[in-house]
């Protein structure tokens, strides 16, 4: 992870003519050992774009899971689609493991529902897998 940060931090500060650190504070990494919490971590991550529509996810709250729904049906920009059963970047996406685990694209999606239906539950739940 720090070859990784440092060859992107030198490109990017190369490509815009600019010095010193792009990320801050210090790389953490946490050995996730059970199948509950690498389910977690899918819907986590792929939800993390409901920052740009419905931030306050966030604070366990969601006032139009359709319209939610919705917005990650419509955005391009996360591998969400792929793992529902839209192609979107099927050529860079490998959705195996993750298929695997939730055994096809619409128990993924029903997955992700039922998540945003009990969202303060497992958002709670969440926090509390991975906090030392």
């Amino acid at each position: 992870m720090q070859k990784l940060g440092t060859s992107y931090t030198n490109y990017f500060n190369l490509k815009n003519n600019r010095v010193g650190p792009l990320f801050q504070g210090r790389f953490k990494a946490i050995l996730v050992q059970k199948d509950e919490h690498l389910r977690h971590l899918y819907n986590y991550i792929h939800l993390n774009p409901l920052d740009l529509f419905a931030p306050e996810w966030r604070e366990n709250k969601l006032n139009n899971q359709n319209g939610v729904l919705e917005f990650l049906g419509n955005y391009r920009w996360s591998s969400y689609l792929d793992y529902v059963g839209k192609k979107n970047f099927p050529s860079i996406i490998n959705t195996g493991l993750g298929l695997e685990i939730f055994e096809n694209t619409k128990k993924y999606a029903d997955d992700i529902q039922e998540w945003l239906s009990n969202i303060e539950k497992y958002h709670n739940n969440f926090n509390n897998l991975f906090l030392e």
